[in-house]
């Protein structure tokens, strides 16, 4: 089985309803990044921190995974997919992809504000208590806190990221500005053989020489046409 890495961005889940961050009217025009997205903005109001993002939690329980992500989904019949994403919402596990790695965190999850990373502090929030309130501890005594890697923090699942990137057969790119490093520097790990597909209806600016085959279209339309090529290869 051909492996395919497919790096996904905010445009993967724009038209499941999820706001995106960027884009005009996005999230950011409404919460200062250095507010709600950093450990800065935590330290400063963490009550405007844990609302923002139960905020952003209740807004899961309206929305549901589009076709982009069913279709990456139906593809593990045909291929070994691996999903890194920069989002932090859940639709690709609900959309069946088995393989998920979260660069920057995941919103149904909550750890611990004096050691976020460690596994024992970490834990899934049903969706019927996705509520977390100032004085809701972790197992170490601190406050819980949003599993999501804030700007200025570190990485820690980019280096198993990269790890798969360097075996891809194929990678494709969906609906990243490829601006958020790590991130954007995955490119530079793929094979020099390795076809990159590119689907994002707005122009990327990606810098490298490679050849990318752009498809210039949104996420559910885009993967409607890969699946197409994909499966023609096959």
């Amino acid at each position: 089985m051909k492996k395919i890495v497919v790096l996904t961005g905010a445009g993967m889940s724009a038209e499941s309803g999820i706001s995106t961050f960027r884009d005009s009217g996005g999230l950011w025009e409404k919460y200062p990044v250095e507010q709600v997205a950093t450990p800065e903005g935590y330290a400063a109001n963490p009550k405007l921190v844990i609302d923002f993002y139960n905020e952003r939690r209740k807004q899961l329980l309206n929305v549901g995974p589009n076709m982009g992500h069913r279709i990456l989904a139906e593809l593990e019949k045909y291929f070994d997919i691996t999903v890194v994403t920069q989002n932090v919402d859940n639709l690709h596990e609900r959309a069946g992809s088995t393989k998920v790695i979260h660069l920057h965190g995941e919103l149904t999850k909550v750890t611990s504000s004096r050691e976020p990373n460690n596994p024992k502090y970490i834990k899934e929030l049903s969706p019927e208590c996705y509520d977390v309130k100032i004085g809701d501890l972790a197992g170490d005594g601190s406050q819980l806190r949003p599993f999501i890697v804030w700007f200025g923090e570190a990485v820690p699942m980019i280096e198993t990221a990269i790890d798969y990137v360097e075996k891809a057969d194929i990678f494709v790119i969906i609906g990243t500005s490829m601006n958020v490093y790590p991130a954007a520097g995955l490119l530079n790990y793929v094979g020099g053989n390795v076809p990159v597909y590119l689907i994002d209806p707005n122009p990327v600016n990606i810098s490298s020489n490679r050849k990318i085959n752009v498809i210039s279209k949104g996420a559910s339309e885009g993967m409607e046409n890969l699946r197409k090529i994909l499966l023609d290869r096959l």
